[in-house]
């Protein structure tokens, strides 16, 4: 009975610590997580900039942005974003084939939810150059 007790109060200590610790975590609040491009010439890349805010109390630390393919460049903050501060991160995608597309690219950070997925859709049509 006394192990239980013990085994109980560590339980209910370690729950305790994760949980003030959890609240003090960096956290990203984005203005969108998906941009839809509509139709987009074949041949000629676009941009996107996904603007976020961190809104937890560390500072916001993006580790890596990794699209899905070779078809999309990343740029993203580097430096730490503090509380309440703002970053971006750029995304190119090259338009190279006509189709319809949706990516996916995932960021990396010390962030509440440590992995975040922004996407990025659209129609790629073929240009009418001949």
């Amino acid at each position: 009975m006394k192990k239980f007790m013990i085994l109980c109060a560590v339980l209910v200590g370690f729950t305790a610590f994760t949980a003030f610790q959890t609240n003090n975590q960096a956290e990203f609040k984005f203005e969108s997580e998906t941009h839809d491009f509509g139709k987009i010439p074949q041949g000629k890349p676009v941009s996107v900039d996904f603007k976020f805010t961190n809104i937890g109390e560390e500072p916001l630390i993006i580790s890596s942005v990794e699209p899905t393919c070779g078809c999309t460049v990343a740029k993203f903050t580097n430096t730490p974003v503090k509380k309440g501060g703002s970053g971006v991160i750029s995304l190119t995608f090259n338009a190279a084939v006509a189709s319809p597309f949706t990516k996916a690219v995932t960021v990396k950070s010390n962030a509440k939810t440590p992995v975040k997925v922004l996407y990025i859709k659209g129609e790629v049509v073929a240009s009418n150059s001949k």
